[in-house]
């Protein structure tokens, strides 16, 4: 049985159901594993895991309309600049069309009438850790996906909190009665599952998925839920008839390998429902990024590479708060036609100083901008970390003394603010 609840308001009573996740009833019950020798008995293995991935509705919208209720009756659209996207639309703003992701002169044009806020990540980070510091009450094993959502392994907490259904419906009640938001559930017996299940119902959904009937919960969802099928994807299946996750999954595996190599496996795999991904306490970091997009799209030299040189502080200084060291810097051009060009360089060893990284995104900026349309944004970021260890070579004098310079400015920024320390050429 696929069992769903929305809830648009208030968030129902905890109900007491009868049990957990059942197993399936052709799943055997496995045996004890043999008790150590002088030691107390093995405890039995769960047949299969249970778990939770919960996600806030339009989080940032969410928010702000918890700082000014009379937002609420109202289309609320958040993102910042007026080239920008739409970071989070509220419910009724998107019965006017309006989502994530959408330029922002496009959502006006759709919703002129609605109110546009530039948000408040810090606040939004803030209620993040709220949120978090409440699912760490119940498992150890707590997966931040980002700051509004995060998968959360239940399996074998029974004997602390009682059924995980109900546990699940004690966390999203609690959400809702100490942070004011609200969020939608999703419980099932792998990550994959549980996360299209939580989007099943939004707003304030609760969706659980029993085990043994994955593929079937799956099967009637357009292909697009799946987690991997974005636009381009999306184009190539429906050109092969695929409409629904059902009917990827009647298509052979092997021919799925063979139009589009190992994706194809992957998603033979999800559309069967199979995911043997673990939910782990935290995701290494694996690249930091920036990028700005201008006012108005600009072919100003200086300007574009003043902007670069502020990115590249920017996220040299978190790659430093991290610890980490990086080998790898990409730069990041769009142009006015929305064409985007990428250019990455990997450097002889891994390096945190401001000074070495501005030579060389300008150079591969420079290099990379071989089209003369005007320009709508520009990025930098920094990959293949590794952790700071600062083994710097024998005769190289300079490079600690501008690594000791970054590291006074960071101290001095992070008491008085970013803007207390500003180097000229760089424009924020």
């Amino acid at each position: 049985m696929i069992r769903s609840d929305r809830h648009a308001t208030a968030p129902p009573p905890v109900a007491a159901p009868s049990q957990a996740v059942p197993a399936p009833p052709q799943a055997a019950p496995r045996r004890a594993a043999a008790p150590p020798p002088g030691g107390a008995p093995a405890r039995p293995r769960a047949p299969y895991r249970v778990i939770a991935h919960l996600d806030l509705d339009a989080f940032f919208a969410s928010v702000e309309e918890n700082l000014d209720p009379s937002l609420r009756d109202q289309p609320v659209i958040v993102g910042g600049g007026e080239r920008g996207v739409v970071a989070t639309a509220n419910y009724i703003a998107r019965r006017y069309g309006v989502h994530s992701a959408m330029p922002l002169r496009t959502a006006r044009r759709l919703c002129p009438h609605g109110v546009y806020l530039p948000g408040n990540h810090r606040l939004y980070r803030e209620y993040s850790k709220r949120l978090m510091a409440i699912l760490d009450e119940y498992s150890p094993l707590v997966e931040k996906v980002s700051v509004d959502e995060a998968y959360v392994d239940l399996t074998g907490t029974e004997q602390l909190f009682g059924p995980v259904i109900r546990t699940a419906r004690a966390i999203q009640a609690r959400v809702q009665e100490e942070l004011s938001l609200s969020i939608s559930v999703g419980l099932a017996t792998n990550k994959l599952v549980a996360k299209v299940a939580s989007d099943h119902q939004k707003p304030h959904g609760f969706t659980v998925v029993r085990p043994g009937e994955e593929a079937a919960f799956l099967a009637s969802l357009p292909v697009q839920r799946l987690p991997g099928v974005g636009p381009a994807m999306l184009t190539q299946l429906r050109d092969r008839g695929v409409a629904t996750v059902g009917d990827l999954a009647r298509v052979p595996p092997n021919l799925l390998r063979l139009s589009f190599g190992e994706v194809g496996e992957m998603l033979a795999h999800r559309a069967r429902g199979e995911d043997h991904r673990p939910v782990t306490k935290r995701e290494p970091v694996k690249s930091i990024s920036r990028e700005t997009t201008f006012d108005e799209d600009t072919t100003d030299t200086s300007r574009l590479e003043s902007t670069l040189l502020y990115l590249t502080e920017d996220v040299c200084r978190r790659l430093r708060r991290q610890r980490f060291e990086a080998r790898t810097l990409t730069v990041k051009i769009r142009y006015a036609d929305f064409i985007t060009h990428t250019r990455s360089r990997t450097l002889r060893r891994p390096l945190d100083v401001d000074e070495a990284f501005f030579v060389e995104v300008l150079d591969l900026f420079r290099t990379a901008r071989q089209r003369r349309y005007r320009i709508r944004l520009i990025g930098v970021g920094l990959s293949n970390l590794v952790p700071r260890c600062w083994q710097d070579e024998l005769f190289d004098q300079q490079l600690p003394l501008l690594r000791d310079l970054d590291l006074k400015i960071d101290a001095i920024r992070e008491k008085y603010g970013r803007d207390a320390v500003r180097r000229g050429a760089a424009e924020g």
